[in-house]
């Protein structure tokens, strides 16, 4: 890891005001999911980030300024007794304890550095067109989501035979169907999961939000939101793409099964991959900068 720079100090005033602003932002991106929890209702779009991520929402309220950020009389917040915090170089502030975090979670911020760098740093694949959750159901009669398939059983499984499976992304290619699996160009695996990820594929951008929580009050937390409205964004198209009928919680579906459906796919693809790789850079500029 790079030499720490001298902390900035942000006072009392300042970063009580993003600490609100951010609560604010995070009170109004998880109230529809908290108002269904309430209910007892799901939904199969929006919930996806709570339930296969397994972060609360909680935890997206929870302001952190981010490594070598100094907050000014902290020091009797209740942040003083969260972990990785520690006093800064001024009587009565806290800093985020970079080099603690960074000596316990070393492993994994290797791992993490790794991820986003080499994903980031390959030119994305664009001719997947989402058919990784056609894959998921191949020959199937049992699903994993309970909604009726759009075209049905059989027409979905002839898209899958006339199209070549191209998913690199071990997390989505480990639900494929037995039938699917010999039908997929690559094999992934979690081991070759640095060399194969790549800034086409929608899941790996979604994982950036997993990093983000993961890296934890290394990064501010104005970036853990950025990570989680664009994970959310992109569920939205994987699962308009999806061989499900999805369009009373995700609207219109992206017909991949035609032309026009397919070019409409790799456009919204190729724009997810440049704002996934700017925030990318983001996160790495904030936390491990070169």
């Amino acid at each position: 890891m790079p030499q720490t720079s001298p902390a900035v100090v942000l006072d009392a005033a300042e970063w009580r005001a993003r600490e609100q602003e951010h609560a604010e932002r995070a009170d109004a991106l998880t109230a529809a999911r908290r108002a269904r929890a309430a209910r007892g209702e799901r939904h199969p779009v929006e919930d996806f980030l709570f339930t296969y991520y397994s972060y609360s929402p909680s935890l997206l309220r929870r302001w952190h300024p981010g490594a070598g950020i100094e907050l000014a009389d902290a020091a009797d917040e209740p942040r003083a007794a969260w972990r990785w915090y520690a006093p800064g170089g001024t009587p009565g502030s806290l800093m985020v304890d970079r080099a603690a975090m960074e000596r316990e979670k070393a492993p994994l911020l290797r791992t993490i550095e790794r991820m986003l760098r080499l994903t980031a740093s390959r030119p994305g694949a664009f001719g997947c067109f989402g058919l990784h959750e056609w894959a998921m159901v191949y020959r199937q009669a049992e699903h994993r989501h309970p909604v009726p398939l759009r075209l049905g059983q059989a027409a979905t499984d002839e898209v899958v035979e006339t199209h070549e499976l191209q998913c690199t992304h071990i997390d989505a290619f480990r639900f494929f169907t037995d039938d699917a699996v010999p039908r997929n160009r690559f094999a992934p695996t979690r081991e070759t999961q640095p060399e194969l990820e790549q800034p086409g594929c929608l899941h790996a951008n979604m994982d950036v939000y997993k990093w983000a929580v993961k890296l934890g009050p290394l990064l501010p937390g104005e970036l853990l939101l950025d990570a989680f409205e664009l994970a959310r964004d992109i569920r939205t198209l994987d699962m308009q793409a999806s061989p499900y009928d999805m369009e009373p919680w995700a609207g219109e579906p992206v017909r991949i099964e035609t032309p026009e459906g397919k070019a409409e796919y790799v456009r919204r693809q190729r724009a997810f991959a440049g704002r996934t790789n700017e925030l990318r850079a983001r996160i790495l500029a904030a936390w491990s900068p070169a």
